[in-house]
């Protein structure tokens, strides 16, 4: 029997098993799987396929934590009609203390509400003025006034809360108070309000500080 006739009588090899000799080792199944034991690519976790999830890796870069408390008291839109449409621009008032007794005001605009807030929280961490404070509420009663403003504040006994609203209890908060009486008997506007308040605040003496105005 001829060569050529031995190779065409000879049985065909399956693709991927090379015989003895090979180092390829069995061939696919009859799916054509080629992963074989373990190839599943699907690892989701520690726990293989199927298993929990691995921790998940944060790659925001967190800033450190401010040492003031900010509240934004009220945010104005404002439009203007152009060729293109209407076009809007923020003001966003912001408060800004510590809590023990500093406190300062900001207002700050830009074309979106995240810009105009942070703005104006920076301008209100560079206006912070001082407070004189008895314990948890204020030495004395006072009524402040700005603009069409007014703004009477009593002190109150331990236990009574922040009896206020609106601007009035964003600027008490943010500076350490926590019994106070207060009534707003003016303007209705955040800002009128807000400095009025602030007005109030720079009024307060401690009975040292009007001892030694008095002698």
């Amino acid at each position: 029997m001829s060569e050529e006739t031995k190779k065409a009588a000879a049985p065909a090899t399956p693709a991927g098993n090379t015989g003895p000799a090979g180092n390829a080792g069995p061939g696919p199944g009859p799916g054509g799987d080629r992963r074989g034991p373990g190839g599943n690519n699907n690892r989701r976790g520690p726990g293989g396929p199927g298993g929990p999830r691995g921790p998940r890796r944060d790659n925001r870069n967190e800033g450190p934590a401010s040492e003031y408390n900010d509240k934004v008291v009220h945010i104005n839109r404002c439009s203007k009609a152009t060729k293109g449409g209407r076009r809007f621009n923020f003001a966003a008032l912001v408060v800004a203390g510590d809590g023990k007794g500093r406190v300062g005001l900001g207002y700050g605009k830009a074309k979106e509400v995240p810009d105009a807030i942070r703005k104006g929280t920076d301008r209100a961490h560079r206006a912070l003025v001082h407070v004189n404070l008895r314990s948890n509420t204020i030495p004395h009663e006072v009524i402040g006034r700005a603009d069409g403003g007014v703004v009477m504040l009593r002190p109150a006994s331990p236990g009574t809360g922040l009896i206020a609203g609106g601007g009035v209890r964003a600027v008490l908060e943010v500076v350490g108070l926590k019994d106070v009486l207060s009534k707003s008997m003016g303007s209705n506007n955040p800002q009128a309000i807000v400095k009025a308040t602030l007005d109030g605040l720079a009024q307060l003496r401690t009975l040292e500080q009007i001892k030694s105005l008095r002698a």
